[in-house]
């Protein structure tokens, strides 16, 4: 049919070992595939060696194949559905009711093009946005010296700040550069991933709005979003943001002055992310880092949390009823906690001039006692057996194996 690419998954976790037990999520497989257990990861007998055989006998295979079918290469069965024997996939049970022949239908092809990627893709890169940072940003990139740059933006412009970040790492690395190195400040609605998989040391400022996917795969830098001063409107009761904020986020930080979509922060990992409210499945997945949601949530937040910690402002008293309780608890807020929450919030309103963020400071006694802490429960194990191996003097191997102890418990 024309596939250029082709995944295997299960069939290769299979050859390495894997007898389906289906367990991975349970840290129990007992061949040694899916756990951190060490006792039954000995247990592992997989080798390089088996998957690259496998590999040779699918090819071995599908040559047979091809020499039976009178082919000598893969593009040259391409459009030959002539070839395939479908019916019983035409007849069985799953697929009554489906017509099929659409995919089958071999495409007209009067000026004889070729059904074969001949051509690159061009994805417009050399036009891209952050060719400019690049250049502007060069003093940064090549010396940490500190620079400010003023640009507009549209919403055609997408993954804004990712080529200057991979710029930035490809000098300096993991640890990227110093805080506020690189300050950007754009006007205008952003496209689709803004600020994606950017670094420590570059901090961009939206005075506008953006699309889904601000913060994908941040790591280390800071993005703040937040309307114009000349805008109209409420902010707290806008939508400034889209859906999947911070998605495997695992480090930096995240302001929003407004309400954004579904999924915040979903597998968020190690990013600090302040919004003022949120849609449903918020911090769904999230491995780490820390959320502060200063308005409304949706519902089945935290589904699947495993780690990291949110703080919800629960005015109402209606958040209870839209947490997924599967994974977290939800308690009261300590002194530790109080703290954090206070600086984060006077961050926010320092980089944002959150309306909200200011009625919440200068009320602190009253609205600090309106948060909830949701809390995954086997983090906090973790973070109990972690403090008491501190306390013990344990050498980090000793507090890992202390850990991995209290994860099977």
């Amino acid at each position: 049919l024309g596939a250029e690419e082709y995944g295997f998954a299960t069939a290769p976790l299979v050859v390495s070992g894997c007898v389906m037990m289906r367990v991975c999520h349970l840290d129990t497989c007992p061949v040694g595939v899916a756990t951190q257990n060490p006792e039954l990861r000995k247990r592992f007998s997989g080798k390089p060696e088996f998957v690259v055989n496998f590999f040779e006998y699918i090819a071995e295979e599908i040559r047979e194949y091809m020499a039976e079918l009178g082919f000598r290469t893969l593009e040259e069965m391409i459009g030959h559905v002539e070839m395939l024997d479908v019916q019983p996939a035409v007849d069985h049970w799953k697929a009554h009711g489906l017509d099929i022949a659409p995919i089958l239908t071999v495409v007209d092809n009067p000026y004889d093009q070729s059904f074969v990627c001949t051509t690159e893709q061009d994805h417009g890169l050399d036009e891209a946005l952050d060719q400019e940072l690049i250049r502007l940003a060069q003093p940064a990139i090549t010396d940490a010296q500190h620079v400010e740059i003023d640009l507009p933006i549209r919403n055609v412009n997408r993954t804004v700040g990712t080529l200057l970040g991979h710029e930035v790492t490809k000098v300096w690395k993991g640890a990227g550069l110093p805080d506020g190195t690189i300050d950007i400040t754009f006007t205008g609605s952003a496209g689709q991933s803004f600020g994606a998989f950017v670094p420590a040391g570059i901090t961009m400022k939206l005075l506008g709005d953006a699309n889904d996917y601000v913060g994908k795969g941040l790591s280390g830098g800071r993005l703040i979003v937040r309307p114009p001063e000349s805008s109209p409107f409420v902010a707290e009761d806008q939508i400034i943001a889209g859906n999947v904020i911070g998605y495997g986020a695992t480090g930096g930080e995240i302001y929003l002055r407004g309400i954004v979509g579904e999924r915040f922060c979903v597998r968020n990992s190690g990013a600090t992310a302040v919004v003022e409210g949120v849609g449903d499945h918020g911090c769904e997945y999230m491995t780490g880092g820390r959320v502060v949601i200063l308005g409304s949530t949706g519902r089945n937040f935290g589904a699947g949390m495993s780690g990291g910690i949110a703080y919800v402002y629960d005015r109402g008293n209606h958040f209870d009823r839209r947490v997924n309780y599967e994974m977290v608890e939800v308690e009261q807020l300590d002194e530790a906690d109080r703290n954090f929450l206070r600086g984060a919030i006077e961050r926010h309103y320092e980089y944002t001039d959150s309306a909200v963020a200011a009625r919440m400071l200068a009320s602190w006694s009253v609205e600090v006692s309106r948060f909830r802490k949701v809390m995954p429960t086997d983090y906090k194990r973790v973070l109990t057996v972690i403090e008491q191996s501190r306390a013990a003097g344990l050498s980090d191997d000793e507090t890992v194996d202390k850990i991995m102890e209290a994860a099977r418990a």
